[in-house]
């Protein structure tokens, strides 16, 4: 298969084989996420591997996610982490007022999310699938109790992977006309939105399971009708973010 074949054919899987991935191809996994690029090679990143079998179960409920958290090669879980950093400036005797404000909590979500996706695709070329599993925010406080989080720590994401059992055919993406401008910032046309909610319709009706009737444009009008997760700026708060 191309390169470039191989990258377009992704697709999320949440249907695998009861197989664990083995410890030398979990290591792998992880030293490849760790080659990810990090701005000021802050590494802002931790990434918790989940096994026991109850944290599992607790985290597939908070996360709506019915059997590929508990059934799957491995689950971890993906935290944006300036702890570290917090320690290094306690030992230094510096205060920790640089990790309170938006653009230090930025840095570690961007740092976490290259690392995840780094791992992401390492895992697919070795024949695994993947899921990311951002119902873990539908309560950050319990995720963080469970993992024993320190301040100055966000969990972002879940990343399931294992060896897919079935899997949907990939999603077609926007067309490059709707996210790529020269210059200057390229607004959505509605001839544009109405040619790939076809697309969408078509694909939703005919994938090979959960079949919907249903398209791009109503499925992003209801994720964004009304606001999501409110808690976590509360979190976030709690956590020592956004008090400047």
């Amino acid at each position: 298969m191309e390169t470039i074949d191989f990258f377009t054919s992704h697709t999320s899987v949440r249907d695998f084989q009861k197989k664990s991935l083995s410890a030398e191809m979990k290591q792998q996994l992880v030293k490849v996420a760790q080659s990810g690029s990090s701005s000021n090679f802050v590494q802002a990143y931790s990434i918790i591997e989940i096994k026991d079998p109850k944290r599992l179960a607790e985290i597939e409920k908070i996360a709506g996610a019915p059997h590929y958290i508990t059934q799957t090669g491995v689950f971890y879980l993906f935290v944006a982490d300036l702890y570290k950093h917090h320690q290094l400036l306690q030992q230094a005797n510096l205060p920790s007022d640089g990790l309170s404000n938006m653009e230090a909590l930025l840095v570690a979500v961007v740092d976490t999310t290259i690392v995840a996706q780094n791992m992401a695709a390492f895992a697919e070329t070795q024949g695994l699938g993947i899921c990311y599993i951002g119902g873990i925010r539908n309560d950050l406080f319990r995720i963080a109790e469970l993992t024993e989080l320190p301040p100055y720590t966000l969990p972002l994401f879940g990343l399931t992977i294992g060896y897919p059992a079935t899997k949907n055919e990939p999603k077609v993406r926007l067309p490059q006309s709707a996210v790529l401008s020269v210059d200057h910032y390229q607004p959505l046309t509605e001839d544009l939105v109405a040619r790939y909610n076809e697309t969408t319709a078509d694909y939703y009706a005919h994938r090979r399971s959960n079949q919907q009737k249903t398209d791009w444009q109503t499925k992003m009008t209801g994720f964004f009708q009304e606001p999501r997760r409110p808690d976590v700026e509360k979190f976030l708060k709690r956590q020592g973010f956004l008090t400047q």
